[in-house]
């Protein structure tokens, strides 16, 4: 009975367009506008492309459709929905601790995600003091201590925590639908003012022009399929969450479409942006590429690369700074708000507990997890970092797959999807995705956390 409830006091978002642009922004973060264009970049640019926009809609799409459809049968948090697919007792009992496991990816990934956010609205405080002539509070501010690292965290976390205390309207949809089209604008922005800039030509074509030998190369298929499924945040609950909050009447697979040519329209879009300015810093003698071709500082590529181009370009180029690290803010905060409203949305369904303060406690307490890792940033920082990602992200993915796949009885599947799309059964997708989602999704899931332990 609370089940139902539960679904019919449930927030819904109260737009198509506010739905897919939270659930897009949920998926672009830094992963598309930082790991994205530094994979392209080590990997062979066009070649790199090609294969990562096949690898979207061969793995991540398929799998996208599944979380999403799973939150909107549970119409819960990932805890609840995880048990809403089986009637059996001990089905129930594994769907839980699937659900959990789910939902220790956003908090896991938040607790680390939140300091680089930190840095990002540092270096754009910086940028903006650099401007206004206040050289030391720039200095300060794009140094690297542990001062002026828990300063960005803490001012990260109050603005996510702000915006999802506002809820599925108010705080999440709102700010979604602002600052999902301010991100496609200052791209646009940014774009149109490195072309100008001598050396983007050559940048552009080694990003877009594949080098056909290296499209093969095992190495970069892994790469592009593993970047195509962070890119989508599979595993991180963040889909399932709003896939939770998706109408009933809503066609599920064409959301996910939309979600899913939004984010890669983000990414393609960063790269148009990142790989042009990396050749514009080479130009202007910044090295980018060891000897033997491999990318110099690939984790710092746009706290190290992209500001010394900036610094290069005189005022302008300072202009534009503030605006690229206004860009990356905007993607970061949208990933954000979408990890703290797992936990969120779990302790204000279990617990019947206000937003505004679940919101506060819980962002609290994961911050303060936070500020351990700022504190032992070089033994902690990278370690949660490589746990989340690499291995409880996939993990969670995998696991979701395999019950969405198997424990999920295919009548029911068809019948969730069914509503809002009544002729899904009879499309070629409605046909094999069941058992694409059975057999294949598993089994590439499984090569990228092998890729990731070898």
């Amino acid at each position: 009975m609370a089940q139902v409830e539960t679904s019919q006091t449930r927030e819904l978002f109260s737009s198509r367009l506010g739905f897919i642009l939270a659930a897009a922004g949920a998926a672009v973060g830094l992963g598309n506008i930082w790991g994205f264009p530094t994979q392209a970049a080590s990997n062979g640019g066009g070649a790199f492309l090609l294969v990562y926009l096949i690898m979207i809609f061969v793995v991540a799409y398929p799998m996208l459709v599944v979380e999403m459809a799973i939150g909107r049968h549970g119409q819960a948090n990932p805890v609840d929905s995880m048990r809403s697919l089986t009637v059996n007792p001990l089905g129930k009992r594994v769907g839980s601790i699937v659900g959990w496991i789910g939902l220790s990816v956003p908090s896991a990934v938040l607790a680390f995600y939140s300091i680089v956010g930190g840095w990002i609205i540092c270096f754009m405080f910086g940028g903006i003091s650099e401007l206004f002539g206040f050289a030391s509070a720039a200095d300060w501010f794009k140094g690297f201590s542990v001062a002026r690292n828990l300063f960005g965290t803490l001012v990260f976390y109050v603005l996510t925590i702000l915006i999802v205390q506002g809820g599925v309207k108010q705080g999440i949809e709102k700010w979604s639908t602002r600052l999902m089209p301010a991100l496609f604008v200052l791209f646009g922005l940014l774009f149109v003012y490195i072309m100008t800039q001598a050396g983007a030509v050559e940048g552009l074509k080694h990003y877009l022009v594949p080098d056909f030998e290296k499209v093969f190369d095992r190495k970069l298929i892994l790469a592009a399929m593993g970047q195509g499924f962070f890119s989508l945040t599979i595993g991180g609950c963040s889909m399932l969450i709003y896939g939770s909050y998706l109408s009933k009447k809503e066609n599920l697979p064409k959301m996910a479409m939309n979600v899913t040519l939004v984010d890669t329209a983000v990414a393609f879009i960063a790269g148009l942006v990142v790989m042009p300015a990396m050749f514009v810093a080479m130009q202007k003698g910044v090295q980018i590429y060891a000897e033997d071709g491999s990318l110099l500082s690939s984790d710092t590529l746009v706290f190290t690369v992209l500001p010394l181009m900036f610094d290069s370009l005189g005022m302008l180029g300072q202009i534009f700074s503030i605006v690229f690290f206004a860009l990356l803010t905007i993607a970061a905060l949208t990933s954000s708000i979408s990890m703290l409203e797992c936990s969120v949305s779990l302790v204000g369904e279990r617990f019947n507990t206000k937003r505004t303060p679940t919101s506060w406690v819980l962002g609290s307490l994961i911050a303060a997890f936070s500020i351990v890792i700022v504190f032992n940033f070089n033994s902690m920082f990278g370690l949660v970092a490589m746990v989340a990602t690499q291995y409880l992200q996939p993990i969670a993915a995998l696991l979701f797959c395999l019950f969405g796949g198997w424990v999920w009885s295919r009548h029911s599947k068809l019948q969730e999807l069914e509503q809002g799309y009544p002729e899904f059964s009879l499309g070629w997708f409605g046909r094999v995705w069941p058992v694409y989602v059975k057999f294949v999704c598993p089994l590439l899931v499984a090569t990228v956390i092998w890729a990731s332990f070898g």
